[in-house]
């Protein structure tokens, strides 16, 4: 599975998460590393980065500026579904590793390319 390319919103987020339907994900992968930005709704500007595993699934730490102007920042692990139309949604399990440690979980749905 290669995410280059491709930009996420988020669709669902356990209280506590900062990521809402306003943020969009800009990723890049390189072989089985992953990149991205990402900003809107809370986050003023993050970055990720971390690694795809052969069944697609992506492994990553993640920091951001939030409206707040705190420096936020910590861990997730995804798992792809691949829709009928053959977007990706990702099933995300997180947690912040900065002054909380607080877990959630969290959907992100790549954006039809219409509206990118």
């Amino acid at each position: 599975m290669n995410y280059h390319g491709r930009q996420f919103a988020g669709i669902e987020n356990s209280a506590g998460g900062e990521v809402s339907g306003q943020t969009v994900f800009h990723y890049e992968q390189d072989g089985s590393v992953l990149k991205a930005r990402y900003s809107g709704g809370e986050v003023v500007s993050g970055v990720l980065i971390g690694k795809v595993y052969a069944n697609g699934d992506l492994e990553f730490r993640y920091n951001h500026v939030n409206e707040d102007w705190s420096l936020r920042g910590g861990k997730c692990y995804s798992v792809p579904e691949v829709l009928e139309d053959g977007r990706i949604r990702l099933h995300e399990q997180w947690q912040w590793q900065d002054e909380s440690s607080e877990k959630g979980t969290s959907i992100v749905e790549e954006l039809k390319s219409e509206t990118v």
